[in-house]
């Protein structure tokens, strides 16, 4: 168990402290002021199934972070995709003295010239799966290579069609300056460069986002541990039900916040790793970010003595107590907690169907 988990379980107990004081510590002297009445309830010792759950908070957001950088000869940008604009494969992301630059999707930039008679490389495979892809290879003459061949002219001519050109147009060939590659759709978020001012090599015009969703989480590196890339999490955003979510990404750099007093250092112990989850939400949610919190399932533990977490006490020296209906005070030894659904194994101290005072609901 984390520590994080111990300091909850005293927590939410803390209002019971008081009620016990008389029976740990024997009757109030005269002075001793009388103990503030606390409002109790009573919860079955139960047995059953256990899954630990680490829960943390996190954020409905959009993955990734991409940005478009013009490649071509200067010129000055005459349109632009807008924030909040989504570009897909082959769509126009900007356009520099009127020639277009469209997206193509990709992991290797372009850094040079597409034409027949180039050396062969993995830029090219790209683009050939981009063509067949966008559907200008209808009749299959071209093979997904390393190598340009007279297909792949064939096939960037008739993309050149569906833009309007004219036959005498059409070259069967592309600059480094009128695509970019990049790994996934883009949404738009900033235009770092404003229509009407100058673009040259290496500019960035547009930054932005992939189009899928995900809630990144920030988990502590006291519980980096117990959460692994492929758990399975349930994900609750404002007024939906639990989602179910897959844990995809785990940072390897931590990070602590700032300090309230910018004199003192950051506190080590609230370091951090951001944590990826890919979830699918339901059909017509119209969330794109939104807080969230996510409890990830870990390990299973079946037939074990469970108790609420509300009903443990601190108990002096160390340890933990639970009281009993009848007002009895018992030592527990504890096991796995369970944050999501409130509970905590109890290993010795009480048996199935005893009855603890709980805080009332």
């Amino acid at each position: 168990m984390s520590r994080r988990g111990v300091a909850i379980a005293i927590a939410v107990t803390a209002p019971l402290a008081a009620g016990v004081a008389y029976a740990v510590h024997g009757g109030p002297g005269p002075s001793t002021p009388a103990a503030a009445q606390v409002a109790t309830g009573t919860a079955k010792v139960t047995r059953g199934t256990l899954s630990q759950t680490t829960q943390i908070p996190g954020e409905l957001g959009y993955i990734g972070s991409y940005q478009a950088d013009y490649q071509g000869t200067p010129g000055m940008l005459t349109a632009s995709a807008a924030p909040g604009a989504t570009i897909g494969r082959g769509g126009i992301l900007f356009r520099v003295s009127d020639d277009p630059v469209r997206l193509l999707l990709g992991s290797v930039p372009a850094y040079r010239d597409f034409g027949y008679g180039m050396t062969d490389g993995p830029d090219v495979r790209q683009l050939e799966r981009n063509l067949v892809v966008m559907g200008f290879d209808p009749d299959r003459e071209m093979t997904v290579d390393r190598h340009f061949s007279v297909a792949t002219a064939r096939a960037i001519r008739r993309w050149e069609r569906s833009w309007g050109r004219k036959s005498w147009q059409r070259t069967g060939r592309l600059t480094q300056g009128q695509v970019v590659f990049l790994p996934t759709p883009l949404r738009i978020l900033t235009q770092p460069v404003r229509v009407g001012a100058a673009a040259g090599p290496g500019t960035t015009v547009l930054t932005g986002t992939s189009t899928s969703r995900a809630v990144t989480a920030q988990l502590s590196t006291a519980d980096r541990g117990s959460v692994h890339v492929g758990d399975r999490v349930e994900v609750t955003l404002p007024d939906t039900d639990p989602i179910r979510g897959r844990v995809t990404e785990i940072g390897q750099v931590a990070s602590t916040p700032p300090a309230e007093n910018q004199d003192q250092p950051p506190d080590p112990d609230s370091a951090t790793v951001p944590v990826t989850i890919a979830l699918t939400l339901p059909r017509g949610m119209a969330l794109s970010e939104a807080p969230a919190t996510v409890d990830v399932v870990g390990r299973t533990r079946e037939n074990v003595l469970l108790a609420p977490v509300a009903a443990l006490l601190a108990r002096p020296g160390g340890g933990y107590q639970v009281r009993l209906a009848g007002g009895v005070l018992t030592r527990v030894e504890l096991g796995a907690f369970d944050e999501g659904s409130g509970r905590v194994e109890i290993t010795s101290g009480l048996t199935e169907g005893q009855s603890v005072e709980v805080p009332a609901a």
